[in-house]
């Protein structure tokens, strides 16, 4: 299965930088795991407004209890909210575009 998650995320008050830098770092780590597995597929920057910090994920799992192992495996999932959207596939669906 395919889902989309808006993931938005919130640094709590008197966080340091360098905590911030180093919960990024771990982030994209996990998340380049994460694609290696086949987990993650996608992911996109919505329009933000200042100070916001959201992200749009397209991940593939056998189903939510296996998606929700994925999500908290994340290290931002501390501080972050998710909406997750379960995907099925469209009649007209024409594909990954072609490369």
């Amino acid at each position: 299965m395919e889902f989309f998650v808006d993931m938005v995320t919130t640094v709590p008050e008197g966080t340091s930088e360098d905590e911030v830098a180093d919960m990024r770092t771990r982030e994209a780590a996990r998340s380049a795991q994460l694609t290696a597995q086949g987990n993650l597929l996608r992911l996109w920057r919505p329009p933000l407004a200042p100070g916001e910090w959201r992200t749009w994920g397209l991940f593939r799992a056998d189903d939510a209890d296996q998606l929700e192992t994925v999500l908290a495996s994340m290290p931002l999932r501390a501080w972050r909210r998710e909406t997750v959207t379960p995907l099925t596939p469209h009649p007209n669906d024409p594909g990954p575009p072609a490369r």
